[in-house]
């Protein structure tokens, strides 16, 4: 089947991120020359950043930061700086990056002008990971087009960081384009920019950009028209798992996390479904009609993560799907600190044990005792990713647990 599924309420062609024409000519015909300004206008930058807050646009990376502030702090410290465009993606099961730079690149690189405009970044930096050549061979078609048309006022350039989970955080990024050391840096104030050699720095999503360069173009009532009152918009989800029509979709914010699995088609009714990526969490049945926004997942202690959706059928085991998520997060570790180098091996160990009924009798004890350890404790958000999974398994499944400790079939071994 294509990656990209049809939205079962359309959205306005214009309106939407995916489907637009790959050329540029064809872009442009659709949606007319971008407009930058000329030099530095501080009109044109003010009513650009107002226009983002407006929309109410965050950011498609995780944190959910307002758009219009990262830009806003990039306008106050980034002259001469440099734009960083996030293209990781660094969840293995996603692909609306993919997606993205195949199916709508000069959205994405639009977005990226418009933004360094309003920083007077001194350059753009595409970032797409190695082992992903398909993606880059896309992205660096889009790029080559606008430098031949003269369509790029500031200069676009592609490197290839590692690919490793934690690259794709965004002070590991900066970090890699500076020095080749793909290591996230401890960020207690997140106002503070981010440096590359002695200017600013500014990254942002891929998903993010191509969002910017629709607002920028149409304004934000049409943005607003589409998710929730407290978070207007569309965004962008890829639905794995048990399922027939895996791909990605774009879906409004406040859409019901069952009515979201749905248009992937389950191949029967999903047991759990594991929210927000491989840091994400678990969520059982009785939390399928919570709307899938952050105020409404974050009253079920839900955290909303990244855009993706893995579906557990009933006859797969969350356990063993568990412990094989965290053998990868601990896998994909920059090795930095504690929490990351001893503690996440340790979880993860202890979840393989768990999933293949090998437990002894301290393993629960032990578990959680490790559990609160890592907590809080590393350098960036990865550990806490992990711990958050784990936490989720161990409730979610808490029937499999007790049936894994004493050696039983599980719900899944049963159905």
């Amino acid at each position: 089947m294509s990656d990209v599924q049809s939205d079962s309420a359309p959205i306005p062609y214009r309106h939407r991120l995916l489907g637009h024409p790959v050329e540029l000519a064809g872009h442009v015909a659709a949606h007319g020359t971008l407009q930058l300004p000329r030099g530095r206008d501080t009109t044109w930058q003010q009513a650009f950043i107002a226009t983002l807050e407006a929309s109410g646009l965050t950011g498609r990376g995780g944190g959910a930061f307002p758009a219009w502030a990262k830009v806003a702090m990039g306008a106050r410290h980034g002259a001469g700086g440099t734009l960083v465009v996030n293209g990781m993606e660094s969840e293995p099961a996603s692909d609306k990056d993919k997606v993205l730079w195949t199916r709508s690149p000069h959205l994405v690189l639009d977005g990226a002008q418009l933004v360094a405009a309003a920083c007077r970044s001194g350059a753009i930096v595409v970032c797409i990971p190695e082992g992903r050549d398909d993606i880059a061979a896309a992205a660096n078609r889009a790029r080559h087009e606008r430098a031949a048309y003269g369509y790029a006022r500031v200069t676009e350039t592609l490197v290839r960081p590692p690919a490793r989970f934690v690259s794709g955080e965004e002070s590991a990024l900066a970090q890699w384009i500076e020095r080749e050391r793909a290591l996230p840096v401890f960020r207690p104030d997140k106002s503070t920019p981010l440096r590359i050699g002695r200017r600013a720095a500014l990254v942002h999503n891929t998903e993010t950009l191509a969002h910017v360069a629709l607002i920028a173009r149409y304004g934000a009532g049409p943005f607003r028209a589409r998710g929730t009152n407290e978070q207007p918009g569309t965004c962008l989800m890829t639905i794995k798992g048990a399922v027939s029509q895996p791909g990605v979709v774009e879906v409004d914010w406040g859409t019901p996390l069952r009515d979201i699995a749905r248009r992937a088609t389950p191949r029967h009714a999903p047991s759990a479904l594991l929210v927000g990526g491989y840091g994400g969490t678990w969520v059982p049945p009785a939390h399928f009609a919570t709307p899938y926004s952050s105020m409404a997942l974050g009253a079920v202690g839900i955290p909303v993560g990244v855009g993706l959706m893995m579906v557990l059928g009933r006859t797969d085991c969350g356990l063993v799907e568990s412990a094989g998520i965290a053998r990868f997060l601990a896998h994909e570790s920059a090795g930095q600190c504690g929490p990351c180098t001893f503690g996440l091996p340790a979880i993860a160990d202890d979840l393989a044990l768990l999933a293949n009924r090998r437990a002894d009798g301290g393993l629960l004890t032990r578990l959680h005792r490790r559990l609160d350890q890592v907590q809080g404790r590393g350098a960036c958000g990865h550990p806490d990713g992990a711990v958050g999974m784990a936490r989720s398994a161990l409730k979610v499944f808490a029937t499999d647990v007790t049936a894994h400790l004493r050696g039983d079939p599980c719900t899944a071994g049963s159905a």
